[in-house]
């Protein structure tokens, strides 16, 4: 491409960097995604971002797909090229999206690992009464008792739980807040562990609600070590991380209520359809029960 249309792309990084805001792994991935289309453009003989019309992009998105690349990332690289061209559009340079109304092509879409409840309560039997253990199985019933997010957990503080009123305070994505329930196991193993906290190194300097060995704010790759740790420990087959801790509520609150909704409130999800993953999940579940149990399901053979 020529020179004048490169240095728009800078001009639009710098747009994101100090307009936006964009976190520099953010802003590297929409950089990235930009020099894929330059090149699709110098293979194409296309000089300006002017010339780049619809047919192009539905042309480099094939040509992305033929190389291995998924739906879901082909999307991400469409939204990459339209907040582009919305900015040129502002900035007076083309006179239309040519990414507008471009699909990405659809993947198979992946369900989420989960527990089943069995291996959740001996996920949560952490043994040991050391302090380590104590904090662990405090993270680890919240988690599963509120369906937080990673970020959520470790960025909680002490006044964001409420032991008298059973709940707590996440901030999640987007900065919304939301009050959860809390339940009656993980109330007991936040009460222990809050008998502990403030005996911590620097706990005095720190509001976090969790604290690792340095006695500032636990970190999210601590959490991860940990409980990948204490699954191993406990004999679970399945490498276990936080976000199947979530996921394992989400599929069995679902499981038990049938209530979309209710569960969407409590995930914290902006858009219900991303709630509904976990109606496949529940179907998985009762379409097992249905081939076990029905006698015109079973497989020959098998007893009346």
């Amino acid at each position: 491409m020529e020179t004048a249309a490169l240095d728009w792309v800078e001009r639009y990084a710098q747009h994101l960097r100090h307009e936006r805001r964009l976190s520099p792994h953010t802003l590297d991935n929409y950089l990235r995604d930009l020099r894929h289309l330059c090149d699709f453009c110098d293979r194409q003989g296309i000089a300006d971002w002017t010339a780049l019309s619809a047919p192009q992009v539905r042309a480099y998105v094939a040509w992305r797909h033929r190389t291995g690349i998924g739906g879901s990332s082909l999307q991400r690289e469409l939204s990459a090229i339209r907040s582009f061209f919305n900015f040129l559009l502002r900035e007076g340079v083309a006179g239309h999206n040519p990414a507008q109304d471009i699909p990405a092509p659809k993947s198979p879409r992946k369900l989420p690992q989960t527990l089943d409840v069995d291996q959740t309560a001996r996920l949560l039997e952490i043994p040991g009464d050391d302090d380590a253990a104590v904090r662990d199985r405090a993270i680890m019933e919240l988690m599963y008792s509120s369906g937080l997010r990673l970020a959520e957990l470790v960025g909680l503080d002490c006044t964001d739980v409420d032991m008298n009123d059973a709940t707590v305070r996440v901030t999640g994505k987007g900065a919304k807040t939301r009050v959860l329930p809390v339940g009656r196991k993980a109330l007991a193993a936040l009460h222990a562990w809050l008998q502990r906290r403030h005996l911590q190194s620097g706990a005095a300097a720190t509001s976090a609600l969790f604290l690792g060995r340095s006695g500032k704010r636990i970190a999210g790759r601590t959490v991860q070590d940990h409980m990948r740790r204490r699954a191993l420990a406990q004999g679970l087959a399945v490498p276990v991380h936080p976000h199947m801790l979530r996921h394992s509520f989400a599929s069995h609150m679902l499981e038990s209520s049938g209530d979309l909704r209710a569960v969407q409130e409590l995930l914290g999800h902006a858009n219900i359809a991303t709630t509904q993953i976990y109606t496949h999940l529940d179907f998985q579940h009762l379409a097992k029960v249905y081939d076990a149990a029905h006698p015109r399901a079973k497989k020959k053979g098998a007893r009346d």
